[in-house]
């Protein structure tokens, strides 16, 4: 993501950057959910739920998980980006979403 981020602006990359975001936030939750299982004994079911289990367990500061609880639902408004206002407003947050 961070790469596609980075290169001059085109609407391969904005697509391909959105692409990005999508499978770097699912692989996100989801290593947070085996963790938290593994280390925690804690079941979560959803990315919100991880976020905040991970919160609660003091893993994710509460900046970090307000951040997190607004990827969850940009990655939830991915699949309209055919919404130019949609896709738009998501590629110009993405520099602040890799920091995470």
């Amino acid at each position: 993501m961070d790469e596609a981020i980075q290169l001059p602006f085109s609407v391969i990359v904005w697509d391909a950057a959105i692409q990005r975001f999508e499978y770097t936030f699912e692989a996100l939750w989801k290593a947070l959910k085996v963790y938290l299982q593994e280390r925690e004994g804690v079941l979560c079911a959803s990315p919100k739920g991880c976020f905040r289990q991970a919160f609660q367990s003091g893993w994710l500061t509460l900046e970090e998980v307000e951040r997190c609880l607004a990827m969850t639902d940009d990655r939830n408004l991915t699949s309209h980006t055919y919404i130019e206002e949609i896709a738009e407003a998501l590629y110009r947050k993405l520099p602040d979403y890799a920091q995470i």
